[in-house]
């Protein structure tokens, strides 16, 4: 049921060239804006690159008011900011960061009753103060306040991969502010079927008034692999020969065909190809990128973490965004004498947040990552530009099991920090960390079966477990091309057996993934290589138990129900 809502004539397009100096939009973004600007709430959830924040940014220049966006990271929070000031938004934030006077100054701008502010940045824990929740009525109660847009709104629900508690208390903004209705836009990146209706329910979206966006989950430009090891690194921090030769290997195969296809201007200089490595600790970061540029000089690999000071880490970004500064000089201001071939960072999962380069051309995983929503978001930050682009995950049952411990660690500490397995179990603390940790356990049961599946399309994989389906049937998304959804599974591996050459004609991806490119068989055969389950001995500290479920098939639950009880009382 839809209700109508009074309709107001905005030219769009003249606010997207002369305030955003951008050309045209993108798919369903149109869409989008006009659904907020008529009053509507609004969910989204769309892929890395979609422009999701343009989606609250331009309906806020449209009219007078301020605009309340709730970001949950400073580092996110202050590149849209600064974004936005060089195009001459008149935007402020709040945050711990901000000094007194010039909190104050923003306070009494929006208060004044004609506030200048079109956007207020801010974080969630801000919303939870006595001071800002007064300050906000005061505003909504001069008709000043527009709307609430709330980023990376996963973020509210326990059964989400990055759960923050202070984002269920945003169902304030709905609860008090009644008169009129303020009206949110929700967004995210990667949210489940249980995770979306969280986000529904909790902020109080209005039936009625609620416009749901969507697009696939995937995008087919994406070519996703798994790269089973046939070694093990004994240690997580430190990178293992075998593991650098095959990527060295990749990244000059990637390079002999860039030079394959530049031809006559093989000699001339060009942009390095960029890359992302996802690593799991600051040291492995550190160290890898040591090796890689040791290894290889026309490799420039850069670590980046949160460790690194904030000089640093700023000193990265504009490198990251300008790439082209290192062909000409290195580090030391001096001409470089060859050509650099790739820019690489390898990070953490802090990095891409919000910095915007379209031409990443990979992102590696050098280990399983810990939950299946962060490794189609940090995945989905290759190929924003629309050209090709690929991801890789480096996979074997001994880098599952380091995972896994240290998941089960988590789980004890929550135990441990409230006096038991079996006490606490009515503390709101306590039941919120416990179902997270459950969903973080199901969603790293999901990478684990990502990785380990022979026998289906890979981009079909990630759909269905975003329940893109469900997201069609809600409603309206960016057109999926015919057959990219089909039903390749385990009972059609027949149709590549009678293909010529193992694979058949037609793709479920258009060949955007090692299943469609290879075919069952020969994928199981390369799954059939990796290291040996013997290489779990120095992990056993766990006891024989947990260590015999590490060799359980995918298709059977992990027993982290039957170690933890209490866990089952949330599944």
């Amino acid at each position: 049921m839809d209700i109508s809502l009074p309709r107001r004539k905005v030219d769009l397009d003249f606010y997207l060239h002369r305030v955003f100096q951008k050309q045209s939009f993108r798919p369903l973004q149109r869409d989008v804006i006009t659904a907020a600007i008529e009053g509507h709430d609004v969910f989204l959830q769309a892929s890395t690159s979609f422009g999701k924040s343009l989606c609250f940014q331009l309906p806020a220049m449209t009219r007078h008011g301020v605009t309340v966006v709730v970001c949950p990271l400073l580092s996110l929070m202050t590149d849209q900011v600064n974004a936005l000031e060089a195009l001459g938004v008149p935007v402020a934030m709040i945050n711990s960061n901000t000094p007194f006077e010039e909190r104050r100054v923003i306070l009494n701008d929006l208060l004044s009753g004609h506030p200048r502010t079109r956007l207020l940045y801010v974080t969630p824990e801000l919303c939870q103060t006595d001071t800002f929740r007064r300050n906000l009525k005061t505003i909504h109660r001069q008709r000043e306040l527009v709307r609430i847009a709330i980023d990376e709104a996963h973020c509210i629900s326990e059964w989400g991969h990055n759960f923050r508690p202070a984002y269920k208390d945003l169902a304030w903004f709905k609860a008090y502010l009644t008169d009129p209705p303020v009206p949110i836009t929700a967004l995210t990146a990667t949210a489940t079927p249980q995770v979306r209706k969280d986000i529904i329910k909790i902020l109080g979206l209005d039936p009625p008034r609620l416009k749901i966006f969507s697009t696939p989950s995937t995008r087919p430009n994406i070519h996703y692999e798994i790269r089973f090891m046939q070694g093990f690194a004994p240690h997580p921090t430190e990178p293992e020969s075998f593991q650098i030769k095959d990527l060295l290997t990749w990244l000059h195969s990637v390079q002999a065909r860039r030079d394959a296809r530049c031809g006559a201007n093989i000699g001339a200089i060009r942009p390095p190809i960029l890359g992302i490595i996802y690593v799991s600790t600051r040291i492995a970061s550190t160290k890898l990128a040591e090796t890689l540029c040791r290894r290889d000089s026309r490799i420039r690999a850069v670590a980046y973490h949160a460790g690194l000071s904030t000089a640093d880490r700023t000193r990265v970004q504009n490198e990251w965004i300008m790439p082209q500064e290192q062909q000409r000089h290195s580090t030391d201001g001096n001409p470089r004498p060859d050509t650099l071939n790739f820019y690489i960072i390898v990070a953490t999962a802090a990095f891409g947040m919000g910095i915007d380069n379209p031409q990443v051309r990979f992102v590696v995983h050098w280990s399983p990552p810990r939950t299946f929503e962060g490794f189609v978001q940090e995945s989905g930050r290759a190929g924003r530009d629309g050209r090709a682009a690929a991801s890789i995950v480096y996979y074997n049952p001994q880098e599952r099991e380091r995972v896994l411990e240290w998941l089960r660690r988590d789980i004890e500490n929550v135990n441990n920090r409230t006096g038991g397995r079996t006490t606490g179990l009515h503390n709101r603390n306590k039941v919120d960390s416990l179902r997270n940790l459950y969903a973080r356990k199901q969603s790293f049961e999901k990478v684990v079966q990502y990785c380990e599946t022979t026998t289906e399309c890979r981009h079909k994989m990630i759909r269905d477990f975003f329940g893109d389906s469900e997201l069609e049937r809600m409603g309206s998304q960016v057109p999926v091309k015919p057959g990219y959804d089909a039903d390749i599974k385990t009972e059609n591996v027949g149709d590549w057996e009678d293909a010529p050459g193992g694979v058949p004609l037609t793709s479920p991806c258009d060949w955007a993934c090692d299943f469609c490119k290879e075919g069952p068989k020969a994928l199981a055969e390369r799954k059939q290589k990796i290291a040996p389950d013997s290489g779990l001995a120095p992990f056993s500290e766990a006891g024989p138990s947990w260590l015999e479920v590490m060799f359980l098939s995918i298709n059977r639950m992990f027993p982290m129900d039957r170690i933890f009880p209490e866990l089952r009382h949330f599944a």
